[in-house]
């Protein structure tokens, strides 16, 4: 691995790399903003993708302690969505080796605005958990569904996981955005160590980078998820459009240079 990045080059990065993480421990997407931090000093796509992998996996294992610290988990639901999200993504994997994933990027053009104007318009959309109606077997269901398509999503195509999977939560269980989020740290850190194990395997991690990448993706996070232990659903909210905005940019450029 022939790769030399200068001090400029790392003070660039990490930055970015606490940022995707604060933004991911508060409403996902936080891959939206450190690949293009990566690609941007001339890391290679799959290695981007390795050392990605390494600094956000270590960033959710903190964000994940914090929430099931605070008692936000609804742990046999998101244990279920985990092992049924790391089917959901094999799959996913083989399926995109058949099919093109280009189609997705048109339809997401069409449902993230949808969704966003959705989320803006209904005031109460994420604040009030009535999973509590739904019975445990009903739930354990639903949350295996969730994970099954979602990890197949990322799988397939990947943008955004954790930002859909807290959507998914919202409406299909009923949960609000703090719980849902919540949830979603334990399928995304059960889905980014089987990826990392793959990309260290493959050799595709730079450890010069991924390491204090990784101290900064972990502070990131705790402090993402402290504030919203803090502040909750409105919070979450808030970066949850953001993250949405971000998708949609993503599509676009996608698009654009495809």
């Amino acid at each position: 691995m022939n790769i030399t990045l200068t001090s400029l080059d790392f003070a660039i990065v990490l930055p970015f790399i606490f940022l995707a993480g604060l933004i991911d421990a508060i409403a996902g997407g936080g891959g939206l903003i450190s690949l293009p931090a990566y690609w941007s000093v001339g890391i290679p796509p799959h290695i981007a993708l390795g050392t990605n992998k390494f600094s956000s996996c270590f960033g959710t294992v903190f964000s994940t302690r914090n929430y099931f610290k605070a008692g936000m988990i609804d742990l046999p639901v998101a244990v279920c969505s985990a092992v049924l999200a790391l089917l959901g993504s094999w799959l996913g994997t083989r399926a995109v080796l058949l099919v093109s994933s280009s189609f997705l990027n048109y339809l997401l053009l069409i449902l993230i605005p949808v969704v966003s104007i959705i989320s803006m318009l209904k005031r109460d959309f994420g604040f009030v958990n009535t999973a509590v109606t739904l019975s445990l077997s009903r739930k354990i269901v639903l949350g295996a569904v969730a994970g099954l398509t979602i990890g197949f999503y990322d799988g397939f195509f990947g943008p955004g996981t954790g930002t859909f999977l807290i959507l998914f939560y919202s409406i299909a269980l009923r949960y609000d955005f703090v719980v849902a989020n919540a949830n979603t740290k334990v399928v995304n850190l059960a889905s980014n160590v089987a990826a990392l194990v793959s990309f260290a395997m493959a050799g595709k991690v730079f450890y010069a980078l991924a390491i204090p990448a990784a101290f900064c993706g972990i502070a990131g996070n705790i402090i993402g998820s402290k504030l919203v232990i803090r502040k909750g659903n409105k919070l979450i909210k808030e970066i949850f459009i953001l993250a949405l905005v971000l998708l949609f940019i993503r599509i676009i450029y996608n698009l654009a240079t495809n």
